[in-house]
């Protein structure tokens, strides 16, 4: 049963054991990140990266990562309803249906990312995790196939000897509920983390409901002086109806209806469309320090997904697996006026996928229509050259050798015998610098080489056909920009401006029936500003009835264009990329108020988004506000308890907050929640 606003106070119990509590906010000079290899100051990084610490995550509703990664000047992240993720970074959403390519992820020292492209983001739960680093623009130089940028994940683990027990509870508007657990636990050289959660939603829409179930566990035994082995392994267990796109006609009427029934096509609920996906993953990693200057690192991990899918015109079902490692060698040489670290590695990838589609019966799978087998094998080696001269002046050269083919074989309705399609080596180097001025002011500039071929899903899509012409994507980056940090660390700016020419861009298009199919559209020219702004108007303090007010804001600009784009009659040279922004800014105001009170604000403002390439259809621009207020650290005897209320979308707008993108018949639309509410708890000793 649907209700606006769900039971909000709910009793929750924890049980902490510490030693030592940490600090939970971080400075700005604090902020140290390890995006290749070598850990560094944010101030100093050579490219465009954004950083989400553990208070970032803290801010937001902890039901999934859009609202925290929208934080983040030029990424995009949607939710078409309660579990269907889409990320984009720097623009591209052209071959996203729902999930995430073109990017690649990492959890901890693990490829998230499957050699088939295909990354399960939302199998994760925000509850494990501690960090987010993401990484703008392509980075196949280390990180092997991509063209949009590189998402690291840090998930929990403890830090300091203690031992703790965590549960916390919410609920909201529209049958929201959650919990989650943690048990953290460091004892000289043996550190454990294990986080569960469950999640379930009504969903704002009719057939959104969605549910998760999650577990993790994270062990690093430190066996000897000099080696230590990790190990890696969660479980998740999610289900989420697709409620499918509306028309404009439609959308205006009724924006929380399902797709209706139109001619012989029935409606999602009738198909009882949604999506089933159950992924187990597992990952060992050995890191040895061999003497003074060398190091080892050695991971392999390995994944099965479960999948189905009952849509309108289908019902699909893959069981997809996954093995791989991932090593690399470390030498690091130091001295006054400079120092050195060279990496020499590789990774390693295979994933075979079993497709099957069958007629579609109100949910129950009938007739078969297709069955297929395809495998991916992503292999690269790479090596990697940081030279820090004077704590001042870092340069980073690096390049990696790329490896990919896929094969297929048909086994009905006609069966054909197993074929590969092998794609030529590719070179992805990357050069980049990082010059400190003083110790407030780092200019910095990239070039980097982008490429990502297509996925398997994309080459096998839901039409049921094998494309065997489709083309990898690739193209050069360029990017330049500088940030500032006062010296009194309270003011914190970055800018980055930069140039992206991508070939063969990968873009989705449907078919009457709603199957999908992929084209590859020419080419896009990419040129964009990004900017953000941290300022600590008033540092926390003691006394007072304001005891603390920081600003931030986060501002893109993307002037983003299809080039030479001919899709059979049709010239779209020079117009918009579909679905994309010209302007998005998110700004908040984080207050610090007396007994332990905080407030915090974010308002997103995104301008109008072209929802075909041919430009004739756009999302109208939207304003979002959203107001967080809570009770931190409240003493009771030994018990340290937390309290919130938010609520989302104060302003009522309506908008759609993912959008199936040239959409065959104008079904563009996905209608994101009007206002609504959410409040919980958290005790901890």
């Amino acid at each position: 049963m649907r209700s606006f606003l769900t039971a909000s106070l709910i009793l929750t119990a924890s049980i902490s054991l510490a030693q030592t509590k940490p600090d939970s906010t971080r400075k700005l000079d604090e902020v140290v990140i390890k995006p290749y290899f070598s850990s560094q100051p944010l101030l100093r990084a050579t490219g465009s990266i954004g950083v989400l610490n553990q208070e970032a995550l803290n801010k937001q509703p902890s039901t999934s990562f859009v609202g925290a990664i929208n934080t983040i000047s030029g990424v995009r992240m949607e939710e078409r309803s309660p579990g269907s993720y889409r990320l984009s970074i720097r623009g591209s959403l052209l071959r996203s249906p729902f999930g995430v390519r073109n990017v690649k992820i990492y959890l901890d020292d693990f490829p998230l990312t499957d050699a088939g492209g295909n990354t399960y983001l939302n199998a994760l739960d925000v509850a494990g995790t501690a960090q987010i680093q993401i990484l703008k623009g392509p980075h196949g130089n280390i990180f092997g196939a991509n063209s949009g940028g590189v998402v690291l994940i840090n998930p929990k683990e403890p830090t300091i000897d203690s031992t703790s027990v965590g549960l916390k509870t919410e609920a909201g508007s529209f049958g929201s509920f959650r919990e989650d657990a943690n048990l953290q636990h460091q004892s000289r050289n043996y550190g454990l983390s294990i986080t569960q959660a469950y999640q379930q939603s009504d969903g704002y829409r009719d057939h959104s409901a969605m549910d998760r179930k999650y577990f993790q566990i994270l062990q690093n035994i430190g066996y000897a002086s000099n080696a230590s082995l990790k190990s890696l392994i969660f479980y998740s267990d999610l289900h989420y109806n697709t409620p499918g796109g509306l028309t404009a006609a439609q959308y205006d009427l009724n924006p929380e209806a399902s797709r209706p029934a139109a001619g012989t096509s029935k409606s999602a609920i009738e198909q009882q469309a949604g999506i089933y996906s159950k992924t187990l993953y597992g990952g060992v990693s050995h890191d040895w320090q061999i003497g003074k200057h060398f190091r080892h690192v050695l991971a392999a991990f390995t994944s099965y997904t479960n999948f189905k899918n009952p849509f309108i015109s289908n019902y699909e079902k893959r069981d997809e697996f996954t093995l791989g490692l991932r090593s690399y060698l470390e030498y690091v040489q130091k001295s006054r006026a400079a120092n050195w670290k060279f990496n020499l590695g590789l990774e390693s990838t295979q994933t075979s996928t079993n497709f099957d589609n069958y007629n579609n019966d109100k949910g129950k799978y009938t007739t078969n229509q297709a069955s297929d087998d395809l495998t991916a094998a992503s292999n690269f080696a790479f090596v990697h050259l940081s030279a820090d001269f004077f704590d001042r002046l870092l340069i980073e050269l690096s390049a990696s050798a790329n490896l990919y083919q896929y094969g297929y074989r048909s086994i009905a309705p006609m069966a054909i015998p197993y074929k590969t399609n092998k794609f030529d080596l590719q070179l992805m180097p990357r050069a980049a610098v990082s010059y400190l001025i003083g110790k407030q002011l780092s200019l910095r500039a990239s070039l980097s080489k982008g490429y990502s071929p297509p996925t398997l899903s994309e080459v096998r899509a839901s039409d049921n056909v094998i494309n065997i012409d489709l083309k990898p994507e690739h193209g050069w980056n360029y990017e330049a920009g500088f940030r500032i940090q006062s010296q009194n660390n309270r003011v914190f700016f970055d800018l980055t401006g930069f140039s992206y020419q991508l070939k063969n861009a990968i873009v989705r298009r449907l078919n009457e029936n709603n199957t999908e199919y992929f084209i590859n559209a020419g080419g896009t020219k990419q040129l964009g500003v990004e900017s953000s702004l941290s300022i600590s108007l008033i540092p926390s303090k003691a006394s007072g009835m304001l005891r603390g007010l920081q600003l931030g804001t986060a501002y893109t600009l993307s002037h983003f264009r299809f080039r030479d784009y001919l899709n059979v009659t049709d010239d779209f040279s020079g117009n918009e990329l579909t679905g994309v922004p010209k302007t998005t800014l998110v700004s908040n105001i984080d207050l610090e108020l007396p007994k332990k009170f905080y407030l915090f604000l974010q308002h997103n403002y995104t301008s109008s988004i072209p929802l075909n390439d041919a430009n004739s259809m756009y999302a109208k621009a939207y304003h979002v506000l959203q107001a967080k207020i809570g009770l931190r650290a409240l003493r009771i005897g030994k018990a340290n308890i937390a309290v919130f209320a938010a609520a989302d979308n104060l302003l009522n707008q309506k908008y759609s907050l993912g959008n199936d993108l040239n959409a065959f018949g104008g079904r563009y639309f996905n209608a994101a929640p009007v206002r609504n509410y959410y409040a919980g708890l958290e005790v901890k000793l």
